[in-house]
């Protein structure tokens, strides 16, 4: 992440999210221990070692970030609207009622000696398999992390689909649809 996308992230939580400096912590250093647990999937131990703060601020500090992200989930996620008849896009004319399109993508990731198998794809490598829905402004609606490269992609959507928070497919609307 370059530094202008990281201090527009760090405003966007700060204004409209509500995220406020500590009495120690910045913001700008609240949302830095944030993204490299979600990144480098550090433990607290190593993030405190690194940003020489306590357990319990890494700890704090993470969960206010999260929980300003999570309230802003409306405004970070998009909601799709279908194409309609009056579209003169050259790319989205032809397909009336898409709502966007959907793949599945692997992520190289290191884990360990004994989770290896499961994360291997056919190609051997060690990869993560992620679904993500996008819009058609190529703005995120939906993204599920954390399935093992090994895992078909029909297992991955179908697990989307049945989760109680998952992916909405637009089962309800006539004539809506994701390109795959």
């Amino acid at each position: 992440m370059n530094r202008d996308t990281f201090n527009h992230f760090c405003y966007l939580l700060r204004h409209p999210g509500g995220l406020v400096d500590g009495r120690y912590v910045s913001v700008g250093e609240q949302v830095a221990i944030f993204l490299s647990v979600l990144s480098h999937h550090s433990k607290v131990r190593v993030v405190k070692f690194c940003f020489k703060r306590s357990s319990h601020t890494v700890h704090q500090d993470f969960h206010n970030v999260l929980r300003v992200v999570l309230n802003l989930h409306g405004s970070l996620l998009a909601s799709p609207t279908p194409v309609d008849d009056e579209c003169t896009h050259p790319r989205w004319k032809h397909f009336k009622g898409c709502l966007g399109a959907l793949d599945d993508t692997l992520i190289d990731v290191t884990v360990s000696e004994i989770d290896k198998a499961r994360y291997r794809t056919r190609k051997e490598i060690i990869s993560v398999n992620v679904l993500a829905t996008c819009d058609r402004s190529m703005r995120f609606v939906y993204m599920l992390t954390g399935w093992e490269g090994s895992a078909a992609d029909a297992r991955v959507l179908r697990d989307a689909v049945c989760r109680n928070d998952g992916f909405n497919a637009p089962h309800g609307r006539i004539n809506t649809f994701y390109i795959v």
